[in-house]
């Protein structure tokens, strides 16, 4: 196959990218209505809404709250709403671009890690435009394929950075010479090469707390790379580069510590001591089953048969590390996944939803799986072992392109599970409802979007008092009756009483595909009129 030109190539990756957000945005629209599969997306609607209309940094408006994960994201949709765009058309725009970036970003890294591989870079943007999940990601509502695209800029930067003399590779291209520049090479250390290190180490700050602000755990891709580059060049141009990178850090990150400082006065949102209280009996499950627990979902696409590829990618850039110290850096991605896996596997192992919290970790390893599979196909061998390879190849193929239809169905399916509970629900809540009764609500999203009112939020995310007790029922009835709670907005399962208790009268039910959402009127003196 002939290579294709970068322009040709990138822009086949962004009108697959549209066309993929596009395709999962009208099987939802087949399958009922147009929505989010999460209910956690109408919570970042709520607050862009509210700042874009109000300037309030609020869930509820008039109550400044910290209930937000990705602030930065929130700023973006805020944006939408101010231009008066609608804001399912802003929205699933803003998760196409983000895929399409992702596409474009993940190709020019495979081209930096295997440049002996032909199209290497146009085979791995498409694995990453057309991987189901990262589709389902873009169209979700949610952060999760902005912090997706950010890692593999920051990674991308982090490469450009450093001055990098070349060394013999087992990755070079066929007649390349050795004195060739590698990607990482920039000159020599003149008085502009010194500016343009400042400039470079800047350009990573800034990005670096913009990907702190899309998702806390950024900080930990951050500081990867820092040792990372550390080790594998360790001169004045480094430390340059690290005052450049701690200005802009500085800058960037200053807007986002005074908000949560304003907020709730930690430098953190409490989502996330929130979302532990809520799974703490995950935590005590033993490691291997919580690793598992969160590796088994990502199993679902074709990037499970790159595993072999990405090991012997992993292989080759290791023979490059031993080489040279400084190629270290082309560990980040690999590095950089299984990080993210182990993190969440030791403080939140929520695997549910698809595992949406570790999706971020399969663009890296898409990136250097796809390069490492088509440079395990080419390395000469015997006949059944070629075979095998590209067979191996061609299945892969074939699994992206079946799963990118069933992911299509299956965004179509978590979309309606949203509408006919959390949405209906809030829908009833707004026409029969008062809007100045207090409503406690563990899934708050579509409720603070369609029927915004006080509430008590059950899962701690804008009531942080919630947290210390939120799995004591006894104590979480005992908050609501002192509050003065009028209504309550529950899944059977996060019910904190009995389905038969006097206190609960039974106003709606849904009846929905998640067990049905009911809303209750609260009777404190257990009697139901």
């Amino acid at each position: 196959m002939p290579t294709l030109p970068t322009r040709r190539r990138d822009s086949l990756l962004i009108v697959l990218a549209l066309i993929g957000v596009t395709v999962y945005a009208l099987t939802a629209q087949s399958m009922g209505s147009l929505g989010f599969p999460l209910d956690d997306s109408w919570i970042h609607q709520t607050y862009g809404r509210n700042l874009a209309l109000t300037g309030q940094w609020a869930y509820v408006p008039g109550v400044p709250s910290a209930g937000s994960t990705s602030p930065f994201y929130t700023v973006l949709l805020a944006i939408g709403y101010a231009l008066r765009v609608p804001f399912l058309l802003w929205t699933y725009g803003l998760g196409a671009l983000v895929l399409a970036g992702a596409g474009l970003i993940g190709a020019r890294l495979a081209e930096q890690l295997f440049p002996a591989v032909r199209n290497g870079g146009l085979w791995t943007g498409l694995a990453l435009v057309m991987a189901w999940h990262l589709i389902w990601a873009a169209a979700s509502g949610m952060e999760t394929m902005l912090f997706s695209a950010l890692t593999l800029l920051l990674i991308y930067l982090a490469w450009q950075g450093l001055p990098h003399p070349p060394a013999p590779s087992p990755l070079r291209r066929e007649g390349e010479q050795p004195g060739r520049a590698s990607p990482l090479h920039s000159g020599g250390e003149g008085p502009g090469v010194r500016h343009g290190e400042v400039k470079r180490g800047f350009l990573f700050g800034i990005i670096g707390a913009i990907l702190v602000a899309t998702r806390p755990e950024g900080v930990l891709l951050v500081g990867l790379l820092g040792l990372l580059m550390l080790i594998a060049h360790l001169s004045r141009a480094f430390w340059l580069w690290c005052a450049g990178a701690f200005v802009g850090g500085a800058l960037g990150i200053t807007p986002y510590l005074l908000l949560n400082l304003t907020l709730n006065g930690t430098i953190l949102p409490n989502t996330f001591s929130a979302k532990q209280a809520e799974n703490a009996a995950l935590l005590a499950q033993p490691f291997v089953v919580n690793l598992w627990a969160m590796l088994q979902p990502l199993t679902a696409g074709g990037q499970l048969l790159l595993v072999p590829g990405a090991i012997y990618g992993l292989i080759m850039l290791v023979r490059r590390v031993r080489q040279d110290r400084r190629a270290v850096l082309y560990l980040g991605p690999l590095l950089w996944a299984a990080a993210l896996i182990l993190l969440y596997t030791l403080r939140l192992p929520a695997y549910y939803q698809h595992g949406r919290y570790v999706i971020p970790a399969l663009a890296p390893f898409i990136s250097v799986g796809v390069g490492g599979t088509l440079l395990l196909a080419a390395k000469r061998r015997r006949p059944l072992s070629r075979v095998l390879t590209r067979s191996l190849m061609i299945v892969a193929l074939a699994v992206f392109a079946i799963f990118w239809v069933m992911g299509a169905s299956i965004f179509g399916r978590d979309v309606q599970m949203i509408q006919s509970e959390m949405v209906v629900a809030s829908r009833w809540l707004a026409e029969h409802v008062p809007p100045d009764q207090l409503l406690a609500v563990h899934d708050i999203g579509a409720v603070g979007y369609f029927a915004p009112r006080p509430m008590l939020d059950l899962a701690g995310l804008v009531s942080p008092e919630v947290i210390p007790i939120i799995r004591d029922a006894d104590a979480l009835m005992a908050l609501m009756k002192a509050r003065g709670v009028r209504y309550l907005m529950v899944l059977p399962s996060q019910r904190p009483a009995l389905p038969d208790d006097p206190r609960l009268c039974e106003r709606f039910n849904a009846n929905g595909s998640m067990g049905g959402m009911v809303i209750y009127q609260m009777a404190w003196d257990g009697h139901c009129s």
